[in-house]
């Protein structure tokens, strides 16, 4: 005889259909576990490679136009110095501007003083490397400072986005000219 009851009885157990249920509840729960490891992995893989993402301060002036960056976190541009110093920007226009002409903007620092160059890109709204990153001119979404460069990751996010919103055509880094961000404020 089992003890608590007569055989056959289930007596200190589950009856099978609840069983059933709990493990259910518990496949579910697994998966829904795996599925925020996977969501977190993924974030942090896409963070990669923009090492020394500096969150703008309150305080933080775009170096341009000396509008408060803070207030502009979905177009928030940066340079990152080697000696470990940055610039923050409202959007990928002025931070061109800034690279155009670092006389002007950069207080005696050179091209050859940047260690990284990162951008926000659109979609995501998360750092992405600058000089990696699929830039679109000439859509009907603007900026902070009016008509911008619109920052992606991925270039198939930005061949959608060109698509969706008029865009005139797809950029990388190297290809933006001192003429082409001029023409932004005309």
């Amino acid at each position: 005889m089992e003890r608590g009851g007569t055989v056959g009885s289930f007596a200190g157990r589950r009856p099978p259909e609840q069983s059933r249920e709990v493990g259910f509840k518990r496949g579910i729960v697994m998966i829904m576990f795996t599925g925020a490891l996977a969501v977190l992995a993924s974030y942090a893989a896409a963070a990669e490679g923009v090492k020394g993402f500096v969150k703008p301060a309150e305080k933080d002036k775009c170096p341009v136009c000396g509008m408060f960056v803070a207030k502009y976190p979905d177009w928030t541009a940066e340079v990152l110095f080697k000696d470990g110093s940055y610039a923050v920007f409202d959007g990928v226009k002025d931070l061109m501007k800034y690279y155009f002409d670092m006389a002007s903007y950069g207080k005696g620092r050179q091209r050859a003083d940047i260690a990284a160059i990162i951008v926000t890109d659109y979609y995501q709204v998360r750092p992405a490397d600058g000089r990696e990153a699929f830039f679109v001119l000439g859509s009907d979404v603007y900026g902070p400072m009016g008509r911008e460069l619109v920052p992606f990751a991925k270039e198939s996010d930005a061949r959608e986005f060109l698509k969706d919103h008029r865009g005139k055509r797809i950029l990388r880094f190297g290809e933006i000219t001192e003429a082409i961000v001029a023409e932004l404020d005309r």
